[in-house]
């Protein structure tokens, strides 16, 4: 433990590279294992060595889809970060040797967006792997502001590599939820309950007190698995028109004593065009669409249809950090299960690991550990 000489960190010095014609992705970005300067800590930050970052879609998407970084290329992504603090600057010395989570997005507390209780989405949000400078989570260390991380008193006999998952595949849904007004009782739709977020939407939810809670995705595997993990009620959407999973849903509504199209809340976890589609077309009476995944497609929908229904659609965007305690609290209660979901890869694997979570959709969220 203490600061190193170097950081050594596995960057992207290259983003996806573009037709110049068709303006599509003709190949991913490019990594390298490269060592950076330790910054000199400013009042308030403090460095963490991290212990393990989770491999998110949106790492994907900056990697493999184009998707823009605020910081451009090179850089280090890596979001959803566990460590312990060895270094601080000035106002923060407290901090040394605390293990801790970094918030995947840190707002500034200073501006009229945080004076409104929604730092989450301060427009200077801090962003590791995005709009952090050039520091990520897959690396050895990362700096950041000391105000808002949250501290891990207790492993648990839990790996600390573990709670990386807390910082947005888990806290995201939390998010989700408590702007969705979500309460006892509740009836919700999980789009895309196969996925990272998804699989913890769902357990979110029950959580909650929601229920029904009804999965849709299209891993058969995934999709048993989320019985266990929250859902009351799965459905298979592969292979199948909008017209067949409604009549499904449709069954399972009734099946329950409730109407199919009054007052259900559905949460859109992947960010997918068709995904997002369905959501929209399930959206009912009183109803309220919570948009939780990230993607770049464009949906074409009749906005009267709101009017009409007094339905909402709502966007929601990463987490407040006050809230990570209580997610915590709830991850450590066995509430929300984390470790059977979660598969540990050391970090030296990461260009096998990216591949395999862009074109398999492992089963488990791959936790890279830090092995330089």
């Amino acid at each position: 433990m203490g600061i190193p000489k170097k950081i050594q960190t596995w960057q992207m010095v290259e983003g996806p590279k573009f037709d110049a014609e068709t303006k599509k992705v003709v190949a991913p970005g490019e990594l390298q294992k490269i060592e950076i300067a330790v910054p000199d800590l400013g009042p308030g930050e403090v460095l963490v060595e991290v212990a393990g970052c989770g491999v998110c879609h949106t790492d994907l998407s900056y990697f493999y889809d184009g998707v823009p970084t605020t910081t451009k290329p090179p850089l280090t992504l890596g979001h959803e970060i566990s460590g312990t603090v060895v270094g601080a600057g000035a106002g923060a010395e407290s901090w040394i040797g605390k293990q801790v989570i970094v918030p995947a997005v840190m707002p500034c507390n200073d501006c009229e967006i945080c004076a409104q209780g929604r730092n989450n989405r301060c427009l200077n949000q801090k962003m590791p792997g995005n709009s952090l400078g050039i520091y990520g989570g897959f690396s050895s260390h990362i700096p950041v502001p000391a105000e808002d991380l949250c501290v891990i008193e207790d492993l648990q006999g839990r790996p600390l590599s573990h709670y990386a998952v807390v910082a947005d595949a888990v806290t995201t849904p939390y998010q989700a939820a408590v702007k969705a007004r979500l309460g006892k009782g509740d009836p919700v739709v999980v789009v895309g309950v196969t996925g990272g977020v998804g699989v913890h939407m769902g357990q979110v939810a029950k959580a909650f007190g929601a229920g029904p809670i009804i999965g849709m995705g299209r891993n058969g595997e995934k999709l048993t698995r989320a019985l266990e993990y929250g859902c009351d009620h799965v459905i298979n959407i592969s292979d199948k028109d909008f017209k067949e999973i409604q009549a499904e849903f449709k069954q399972l509504a009734k099946g329950a004593g409730l109407p199919h199209n009054v007052g259900w809340t559905i949460f859109e976890c992947t960010g997918a065009g068709p995904a997002q589609d369905l959501a929209l077309g399930l959206l009912g009476f009183t109803g309220r669409l919570m948009v939780v995944g990230f993607g770049m497609a464009k949906s074409s929908f009749m906005f009267s249809r709101l009017m009409a229904f007094d339905s909402e659609i709502v966007g929601t965007w990463g987490c407040l950090p006050s809230y990570y305690p209580e997610v915590l609290k709830m991850v450590q209660a066995g509430t929300i299960k984390v470790d059977p979901l979660i598969e540990p890869r050391p970090m030296s694997t990461i260009r096998q690991a990216f591949e395999e979570a862009h074109s398999q959709s492992p089963m488990k969220r791959l936790v890279l550990t830090n092995d330089f």
